[in-house]
């Protein structure tokens, strides 16, 4: 495929800039008609899934379009929805670098990141002009700068600019790369974000005069108790969906290589185990009525095949689709038809 000829070109350049020129050759290849080229036929394979349309179950997971810059061109390689994020109220420049690592030995990615973005009102502006139509999920966060204990505070800012613009809206509580956040996902500190943002969200429906749904993203970096405590939480605050899983600390399947110490979150083929454990155990504590999108390690037909064994109804790609390009999300769509 052309992607195989272009990538050692890509991965020859800092990860960050061969992100820029990526998205820039995808943009222009969508203004030329060619997006079709890059991934071929895509097949459609329709799910309804938290009450939307899908036409098919391949997502784009949140961090590879974090202002909304690309939503038109990304949909135009046949992505079933994208999701685009992490955005936080006000813009901030994130982590400094180098902050993004390569280790192709191993099929990963370690970030770095910060959410690094130009705020949620420049993403919103971005949605309005894209001509994309289709599900459109947003992922929000934090401020570096705001306390955790006022975490939710920025969530319901998040929450109430997103909801007229979104298919669904995910709330990121699980990047290993902002101080703090993933003390989120414990306890009475996750019950009392959750319910702040359901009884917010109930009364934007009754605003606005439709439910968007608002689903949370988890990290691999779960005990069994853990996972169990969340599906707890998730059943009583009535989210809509959860995101199974974000990056991993852990750095099992990487040791020795070049850039395996690195801080950040790994992500690509060594976390898929892991992900695939917690979302097991995850469908198990919630039973088959809410709804899992599996994230964490999909480098194949194959990956995604056995996430949906697993418990879950969509899935999405990330470092797959960066060392695999546009032609992955072909194989996964035909692979679970």
């Amino acid at each position: 495929m052309f992607y195989d000829f272009v990538r050692p070109v890509l991965f020859r350049l800092d990860p960050e800039r061969a992100h820029r020129v990526a998205f820039l050759a995808l943009q222009a290849a969508h203004r030329l008609g060619l997006s079709a080229l890059l991934s071929g036929a895509v097949p459609h394979s329709p799910r309804r899934v938290m009450g939307l349309e899908f036409p098919n179950p391949v997502g784009l997971a949140a961090g590879l379009d974090k202002n909304g810059e690309y939503i038109d061109a990304l949909a135009a390689l046949g992505f079933g929805f994208i999701e685009v994020g992490t955005v936080t109220p006000r813009p901030q420049p994130g982590n400094p670098a180098p902050r993004l690592f390569r280790l192709p030995a191993a099929r990963a990615l370690i970030n770095r990141m910060g959410f690094n973005n130009k705020g949620i009102d420049y993403l919103l502006e971005r949605v309005r002009q894209a001509k994309f139509r289709g599900v459109l999920g947003i992922n929000i966060g934090k401020n570096f700068d705001t306390p955790v204990e006022r975490a939710v505070d920025d969530y319901l800012i998040g929450l109430r600019k997103a909801y007229p613009h979104a298919g669904y809206i995910a709330v990121n509580i699980s990047s290993p790369n902002t101080p703090g956040l993933r003390t989120l996902q414990y306890g009475e500190t996750l019950e009392q974000l959750l319910g702040a943002l359901r009884e917010e969200q109930l009364r934007l429906a009754r605003e606005h005069g439709r439910q968007v749904p608002v689903t949370v993203k988890i990290a691999p970096d779960l005990d069994a108790e853990e996972v169990r405590t969340i599906a707890q939480v998730v059943r009583k605050c009535a989210m809509d969906a959860v995101i199974a899983t974000n990056t991993t600390l852990s750095r099992e399947g990487v040791e020795g290589l070049p850039h395996a110490q690195e801080a950040g979150g790994l992500s690509g083929a060594p976390v898929f185990a892991r992900s695939t454990e917690v979302l097991r155990q995850l469908r198990q504590q919630l039973g088959a009525d809410v709804p899992i999108i599996a994230a964490g390690g999909i480098m194949s037909g194959a990956d995604a095949k056995a996430k949906i064994a697993a418990g879950a109804d969509l899935v999405q790609i990330y470092t797959g689709f960066i060392y695999r390009g546009p032609a992955l999300i072909r194989e996964i769509a035909a692979a679970l038809q």
